[in-house]
C-alpha cells in the first residue's frame, strides 16, 4: 500500500513560458487529463504519476495536483497522449458473446458488435458472462467507468431470471433475507415473481460479484436457464433490440454523472 501523497497545486510551463493567469487558458489536473485520454481512471492515473510513468514537456512528474494546459506534451511510457471526445455506447448484449476486448480462442466478443461504433477506443464497464444477455455500457470515460464499477457505489442492476423449476416459497423468503455464499453474505434489494408458474422472477441487486445472480439460485438447487439484465444504473432497454447498440443521449449521460456526484 502506497503512502498518501501530499497534494500540491503546480503547473507545467511549455517552452519556458510564464505561468498562466486567470485571463489565459484553463488548467486541467494531470490525472483528469490522463483519464480523459482514455488511459484509465483518475485514481489509477494518480498511481501512474506516482510511479514516474508520466512526462509533461519532457519532465517526469511525480507530484499529485499537477495541472496542464492545452498544448502541453503529455507522455505515458513514451506514448503521446491527447484528449479525445468522450463516448458512451449502450449495447443490448446477445447470448454467446463474451465481455472482453479480444479473445485468443476465436470466440465472439462484444467488441465484434460495438468495435466500429466510433473511432475512439471504448471498453466495457463491468461484464456480463457469455450466456447472460442485456444491458452493457461501453465508454472511454475512465472516471465514470470506475465509479460505476466500484463495489462501494452499489449501482442498481435489475435482472429477469428464468429458472428450470418453480421457486419454493421457503427459498424465496430466504433469498429476501440474504444468502450466505462462499465469499460472504449477499443481499438482494428486491425480488418478485413475475410469471404464473413461478419460474420467472425479477431481481434487483446492487453488488457486482462474478456470476452473483446465478450463484444465488444455484445455492438453492435451481438452474438459471435464462438471465437478462433489463436495467443498469439509470439506463433501460427501451427501444433497443437484442444485439443492437446506440449512443447515450446527453440527458442520459448527465443522469449517470449526477449519480456519480451523489455518491461522493
Amino acid at each position: 500500500m502506497k503512502k498518501p501523497f501530499k497534494r500540491k497545486e503546480t503547473t507545467v510551463e511549455s517552452n519556458s513560458e510564464p505561468k498562466m493567469t486567470t485571463n489565459e487558458e484553463p488548467l486541467t489536473r494531470l490525472n483528469k487529463f490522463i483519464a480523459n485520454a482514455g488511459v484509465c481512471s483518475r485514481r489509477d492515473a494518480d498511481i501512474l504519476i506516482a510511479d514516474g510513468r508520466i512526462q509533461v514537456n519532457g519532465k517526469v512528474i511525480t507530484e499529485m495536483g499537477f495541472k496542464v494546459k492545452q498544448g502541453d506534451s503529455v507522455l505515458f511510457d513514451d506514448q503521446q497522449l491527447s484528449t479525445e471526445k468522450l463516448v458512451y455506447v449502450l449495447l443490448n448484449k446477445p447470448k454467446n458473446y463474451i465481455t472482453t476486448m479480444e479473445d485468443t480462442h476465436g470466440r465472439n466478443t462484444v467488441m465484434d458488435i460495438v468495435g466500429d461504433a466510433c473511432k475512439e477506443r471504448i471498453y466495457p464497464v463491468g461484464r456480463l458472462d457469455r450466456n447472460t444477455t442485456g444491458l452493457l455500457l461501453f465508454t472511454n470515460d475512465g472516471e465514470l467507468a470506475e465509479t460505476l464499477s466500484h463495489p462501494s457505489r452499489q449501482v442498481k442492476k435489475i435482472y429477469e431470471v428464468h429458472l428450470d423449476k418453480p421457486i419454493e416459497e421457503e427459498d424465496y423468503i430466504e433469498i429476501q433475507k440474504g444468502v450466505k455464499l462462499e465469499d460472504g453474505l449477499v443481499k438482494v434489494s428486491d425480488i418478485a415473481i413475475i410469471s404464473e408458474d413461478q419460474t420467472v422472477l425479477g431481481v434487483e441487486i446492487h453488488v457486482g460479484k462474478n456470476r452473483i445472480v446465478r450463484r444465488i439460485f444455484e445455492h438453492f438447487g435451481y438452474e438459471v436457464s435464462k438471465l437478462d439484465r433489463t436495467i443498469y444504473a439509470t439506463l433501460t432497454k427501451k427501444e433497443l433490440p437484442r444485439g443492437k447498440w446506440r449512443f447515450l443521449d446527453p440527458k442520459e449521460v448527465i443522469q449517470l454523472k449526477h449519480l456519480r456526484k451523489n455518491k461522493q
